[in-house]
C-alpha cells in the first residue's frame, strides 16, 4: 500500500533529483502532518530550488503550523533570493499570499524591507493582511519614521471586531509614548468607534495591566457620560456610601502577539 507521501501530487521543482521531487511533493499531501514534515525537511537541508514551491504553498496552506514551518524554511534560504520573491507576493491578489509574505518578512527581520510596508498594506481591506502589516511595521520601522507610522495607524482605530482592534492597540503600544499625541487627537473624533478605541489604547499606555476589555468599557463609559459626568460618578462611587465597579475582564495586554496568518 502506498504511503501518504507517495500519494501526493508532485509540485514544480527546478531540481529533478528523486529525493528533491519527493520532498517538494510532500507539500501537496492531503495529510497536514506530511506537509509539515516536508516543510521541515526543506528547512533542515535548504536548497534554493525549494524557493518557488515554498512561496507557492504559503499562499494556499490551510494549516497554521505548516504555514509557520514554511516561513521558517524560507528564512533558511539566502535572503538575497528570498526577499525579492516575497516582495512580489506583497502585490498578490490573494490575501493569504500577502499576509504570509509579511509574516515571513517579520521572521527575516531585514530593516531594509521597511519601505515595502506601504499604506495600502496597512489599510488592506483584508483584516488578516492589515493585522500582519501592523505587526511587521512596528517591528521594522526606523526611529525617524515612527511618528509617520503612528499617523497612519491611528486612521485604522475603531476598525473591525475585538481581535482586530486588540491587534492595532498592541501595535501602537509597542511604539511607546510617541503614540500619545495622536491618541489624544483621535479620542475626540466624531467617530465614536475611533474615539473609544483611541481612549482605550491611551488607558493601556498608562496602565498596561488593566486589560483591553476593561479599558474599552471604561472608554465607552466616558464617551457616553462625558468626561465631567464620568469624573463625578467616579467621585461618588469612591465615597463612603459608594461602591466601586470592578470590570469582569482583567485580560492583560501582551507585549507580543502570535501571528494569525
Amino acid at each position: 500500500m502506498p504511503t501518504a507521501a507517495q500519494e501526493v501530487v508532485v509540485m514544480h521543482a527546478t531540481n529533478e533529483e528523486p529525493q528533491h521531487v519527493r520532498v517538494v511533493g510532500a507539500l501537496a499531501a492531503t495529510d497536514a502532518s506530511v506537509r509539515l514534515r516536508g516543510a521541515l525537511a526543506m528547512g533542515a537541508e535548504p536548497d534554493p530550488g525549494f524557493l518557488e514551491a515554498l512561496v507557492q504553498r504559503c499562499a494556499i496552506e490551510s494549516d497554521f503550523f505548516v504555514r509557520d514551518m514554511l516561513s521558517w524554511a524560507l528564512t533558511r534560504l539566502p535572503p538575497e533570493l528570498v526577499l525579492p520573491r516575497l516582495r512580489r507576493e506583497l502585490d498578490s491578489g490573494h490575501a493569504q499570499a500577502r499576509s504570509q509574505a509579511l509574516h515571513t518578512l517579520s521572521k527575516i527581520g531585514d530593516e531594509s524591507t521597511w519601505a515595502w510596508i506601504t499604506r495600502y498594506l496597512l489599510r488592506d481591506a483584508d483584516d488578516e493582511v492589515a493585522r500582519t502589516a501592523w505587526r511587521v511595521a512596528v517591528l521594522l520601522v526606523p526611529e525617524d519614521d515612527e511618528e509617520d507610522l503612528v499617523t497612519e495607524l491611528v486612521t485604522q482605530l475603531g476598525r473591525g471586531d475585538r481581535t482586530v482592534q486588540l491587534s492595532l492597540s498592541r501595535a501602537l503600544l509597542s511604539l511607546g509614548d510617541v503614540v500619545q499625541p495622536a491618541l489624544e487627537e483621535a479620542a475626540v473624533s466624531a467617530d465614536p468607534g475611533m474615539a473609544a478605541h483611541a481612549r482605550a489604547t491611551a488607558l493601556l499606555l498608562e496602565d498596561p495591566e488593566s486589560g483591553f476589555d476593561a479599558a474599552l468599557d471604561e472608554a465607552r463609559r466616558v464617551l457616553r457620560l462625558g468626561p465631567e459626568r464620568a469624573a463625578l460618578a467616579d467621585e461618588a462611587a469612591s465615597g463612603p456610601a459608594g461602591t466601586v465597579d470592578t470590570p469582569e475582564s482583567t485580560e492583560p495586554v501582551e507585549a507580543a502577539e502570535a501571528t494569525g496568518c
